[in-house]
Parts: C-alpha cells; sequence; structure tokens
C-alpha cells in the first residue's frame, strides 16, 4: 500500500538522501552541494521556499517530490512547479509516482493553481513516457534558461541600487 504525507524536519536526512539517489540516477551527483543544514532551514526555517511529500511503501520511505509555488501572468494564476521527484530503486512499479503526482494535482487543484508543471531531462525516455501517459504534455517550445555562479553575481552587480 502507498501513502503519501507531507514532509516533517525528521524526514530532512531522508529527503537529502533522496537527492542525492536523484543525483546519481542523472548522472549529475557531483553537483549536489545541498546538505542537511541548508535543507532543514530552506524547507522548515522561517522562511520555506519549497514543500516536499514524501511517499511511503508498506510503511517504508519509498520517493519524494519537491515543488513550490509560481503564477501565470497569462492566467492571472497560481501553479505548482515540481522541482524533483525521485522513488528509490527497490520501490519502483509500486505505484509510489504515480500517487506523489496525484496527491500533488490535488494540492494544485485544492489550492486553485491552474497547472503543474516540471521539467525532464531529453534522455529520459523512461519518465517521459510515464508523464505522457498520466497526461502531461511536452511543452517543446520553450527552453529553460539559468543563471548561477558568477554570471547570476555579474547581473547582481549591475542593478540598479535604488531603494523603492
Amino acid at each position: 500500500m502507498v501513502t503519501v504525507r507531507p514532509a516533517l524536519p525528521t524526514d530532512v536526512p531522508k529527503i537529502l538522501a533522496f537527492i542525492r539517489g536523484l543525483g546519481d540516477y542523472e548522472q549529475l551527483s557531483s553537483q549536489v552541494i545541498a546538505n542537511e543544514e541548508a535543507l532543514r532551514a530552506t524547507l522548515f526555517g522561517e522562511r520555506p521556499y519549497a514543500e516536499v511529500l514524501m511517499g511511503e511503501y508498506e510503511g517504508q520511505c519509498a520517493g519524494f517530490a519537491l515543488f513550490f509555488h509560481n503564477y501565470s501572468t497569462f492566467l492571472a494564476q497560481p501553479g505548482i512547479y515540481l522541482e524533483d521527484i525521485f522513488v528509490e530503486p527497490a520501490f519502483r512499479q509500486h505505484g509510489v509516482a504515480t500517487a506523489l503526482l496525484r496527491h500533488l494535482a490535488g494540492l494544485a487543484v485544492d489550492r486553485g493553481c491552474a497547472r503543474l508543471e516540471w521539467s525532464a531531462l531529453e534522455w529520459n525516455r523512461l519518465a517521459i513516457d510515464f508523464y505522457l501517459k498520466l497526461g502531461a504534455v511536452e511543452m517543446d517550445a520553450w527552453r529553460t534558461y539559468r543563471l548561477t555562479g558568477q554570471a547570476l553575481a555579474r547581473l547582481a552587480l549591475s542593478a540598479p541600487t535604488t531603494v523603492t
């Protein structure tokens, strides 16, 4: 039996383990610099930036989904962005990912969100096929852009210093 529940601060070590497992799966483990202290502060601190759902299979923590709200200016409505979803290999094919996404879709509807969005790596055909089977639509006309490190700092330095 699969159950889904909101994460608690005591889940931080398991959340970090899932993030590391996802990094390994996506061949990006060298980019995982998250630690328990940072997760505790950003997920359960004074100003939480994201939320986490924990998926359990027969009472064992099997996977997680980390998400946050975004906003559509065209619709003038909030949305939910799924940053990461991961299920431990031993628990795959037991409905954990489906339960996590179903729960997240329910949260989106309950919170008045117009959409639920996420990204997938182009090579991850297994995940893409799973998402399409759920009814997701690929947004192939859109590209993702990102500023990090030096480029982010450089752009921030060029910001006006006027405070309003």
